[in-house]
């Protein structure tokens, strides 16, 4: 009871980290050259991801896949190879609120794909908290936008990136699939450099379709230094910490953390911008953080209401 107990706490702790993790990344990424491609540096820094997990999976005896795990982990390589690649794509034919907007998505569409596959129960506590949380992080893009939500619209390119949301909601939900089924290493390390590995692969072969590998001729030492960053932090432990909580959260909530991300990046901007501190921020501020700690309770709740159920069973059994 306590070692589970003990796992649901680290992993809505790793959570946290997770998304300060995401948040960060985006600052470090507008910090390298304009003209890389984008896709094969993906790629490159999934491939930086997957050494740097190596060593953690290397020592176990079940490091090799089976065959349906394999096939398992093609697919959720396809899911992230779907993501990146309906971002970078969409990047250049539809506007950044118009993603961010979009992306607000993802978790409920978790939550929508684990019921269908039967790894989400019906909760309406939980549904509720992702509305709320998408609530704010509408606020956040809102606040960032200055307020033009007028310029949202939904052609191609929009379609395009919400194909992608959809394939990072399925990612943790093939991940939790899998695990029910056997399919996958219970080990959170195992489970990270495989999909990073096959998701790597195929992102490459995208860059190598859609993009001109020459291009990364122009990489400065400070460019590589800051992809060496990415990989390891960005991707390596960002991946490894999102496997450790889906093994004992479910899709939904693991993936409500993403509600975090634009928090952190407003926290960024105040930084380097305090100039732009104002109240249009506060609204979306406080729906996240309320949906985050209304998620946190949610599961101290179910913890404590299980732990009260085994102890009276075990009284129940000494008393017979």
């Amino acid at each position: 009871m306590i070692n589970a107990t003990q796992g649901v706490t680290r992993a809505h702790l790793g959570m946290l980290l997770w998304a300060l993790f995401v948040g960060l990344s985006f600052p470090a990424v507008g910090l390298m050259s304009e003209g890389l491609p984008p896709l094969l540096l993906t790629a490159i820094r999934f491939a930086i991801a997957a050494l740097a997990v190596w060593p953690l999976a290397w020592r176990n005896p079940d490091r090799w896949p089976n065959l349906p795990g394999l096939a398992l982990y093609a697919f959720m390589g396809l899911c992230l190879a779907g993501f990146f690649g309906t971002m970078f794509w969409a990047a250049h034919r539809t506007t950044a609120l118009s993603m961010a907007t979009l992306y607000v998505s993802v978790p409920l569409l978790a939550y929508c794909l684990g019921r269908g596959l039967g790894v989400e129960r019906r909760a309406w506590r939980l549904l509720g908290i992702l509305l709320l949380g998408a609530l704010g992080a509408l606020g956040l893009a809102w606040a960032e936008s200055g307020g033009q939500f007028g310029e949202l619209g939904f052609g191609i390119g929009e379609a395009a990136f919400f194909v992608g949301c959809l394939a990072s909601a399925l990612y943790p939900v093939l991940s939790k699939w899998g695990l029910g089924r056997g399919w996958l290493s219970p080990r959170s390390a195992l489970r990270t450099f495989w999909s990073l590995l096959t998701g790597g692969v195929l992102i490459g072969l995208l860059g190598l379709t859609w993009e001109s590998p020459g291009a990364l001729v122009g990489m400065t030492w400070s460019d590589a230094l800051l992809l060496a960053y990415l990989g390891v932090f960005s991707s390596g432990m960002t991946f490894w910490l999102q496997q450790r909580a889906t093994a004992v959260l479910t899709p939904g909530a693991v993936m409500a953390y993403s509600y975090l991300v634009p928090f952190v990046s407003m926290l960024l901007l105040f930084i380097d911008q305090p100039q732009r501190i104002g109240w249009h921020w506060l609204p979306g501020s406080l729906l996240v953080l309320a949906a985050i700690a209304l998620l946190l309770r949610r599961d101290a709740i179910k913890r404590h209401a299980a732990a009260a159920a085994r102890s009276n069973s075990a009284t129940s059994a000494e008393s017979g």
